[in-house]
C-alpha cells in the first residue's frame, strides 16, 4: 500500500515537470518581428509588426509605432507555420488598399509574398 502511494506521487511528480515544460515553450509568434518589404530586391521599405497569438487568434499592427496599420483576418497554423494576414491601408485619392500577405514562419524567421490590386512582392521579418 505504502509503495503505491510512493509511485502514485512520483508519477504526479513527473506529470507536473512535464506540464510545467511544455508551458515554458515560447510563443512562436507573439512580440515584435522586423524586417523588410519590397516589389523587388532593389525596392525595399523597413517594416515593423507586432503580433499577439493567443494559441488560437492572431491580432497584429504594421508600423506601431509610427502610421500603424491593424491586421484583419489574420490566421497561423501551427503545424505547418503558415501564416496569413490582411490589411487596409490608405491609398491615392481616398482610395484604400487591401493587402493579403502569406508567410511562413521557420525558427524565428517568417518570409511570404504579398498583394494589393496589382502590385506583389515579397517579404522577410525577422523575431526580435
Amino acid at each position: 500500500m505504502r509503495l503505491r502511494i510512493v509511485a502514485l506521487l512520483l508519477l504526479f511528480a513527473c506529470f507536473v515537470m512535464v506540464v510545467s515544460v511544455f508551458a515554458q515553450q515560447p510563443n512562436p509568434l507573439t512580440g515584435n518581428w522586423k524586417g523588410d518589404w519590397g516589389p523587388s530586391p532593389r525596392d525595399r521599405n523597413q517594416v515593423t509588426v507586432a503580433l499577439k497569438w493567443d494559441g488560437k487568434s492572431l491580432t497584429g499592427t504594421v508600423n506601431p509605432d509610427s502610421d500603424p496599420v491593424q491586421l484583419q483576418k489574420s490566421t497561423f497554423d501551427p503545424k505547418t507555420g503558415a501564416v496569413h494576414m490582411e490589411a487596409m491601408t490608405p491609398g491615392r485619392g481616398g482610395s484604400t488598399y487591401h493587402y493579403v500577405i502569406d508567410g511562413k514562419l521557420d525558427k524565428g524567421i517568417m518570409v511570404g509574398s504579398w498583394n494589393h490590386e496589382t502590385f506583389k512582392g515579397d517579404f522577410k521579418i525577422t523575431k526580435q
